[in-house]
């Protein structure tokens, strides 16, 4: 089995930035790709982006330029910065990983809260 938890969500202003962290533990070596998803209040939720074990990153249009995805894989953690934030992007940031075997991910984070305001 694989616990991820999230850090690093808080408030912050329009263009403002957070780097948000999904530490890994227990069977980690088992871990393929990871998904940063996002899902605000009354709208479905939606992937930001994802990483692959060898380091290859997709984004979705609305962030790219944005925001970047990475990983340490000798530290367990996997990274979503976020800059130049928007309202928009106001929502609960999850982190998904899949195991090495499937490109179905199984494992999920609690989330963490992004508000972006003035």
């Amino acid at each position: 089995q694989v616990q991820l938890v999230e850090s690093g969500g808080g408030w912050v202003q329009p263009g403002g930035s957070l780097r948000l962290t999904c530490a890994a533990s227990g069977s980690i070596f088992s871990i393929g790709a990871v998904g940063w998803y996002r899902q605000a209040p009354g709208k479905e939720r939606e992937l930001v982006g994802s990483v692959t074990r060898g380091g290859s990153t997709n984004y979705v249009d609305s962030v790219k330029g944005r925001f970047t995805i990475s990983r340490d894989n000798a530290k367990r953690t996997i990274y979503l910065q976020l800059d130049s934030l928007k309202p928009e992007d106001t929502a609960v940031y999850s982190c998904a990983a899949a195991p090495v075997t499937s490109r179905t991910y199984q494992y999920w984070g609690q989330g963490t809260q992004v508000t972006v305001s003035s």
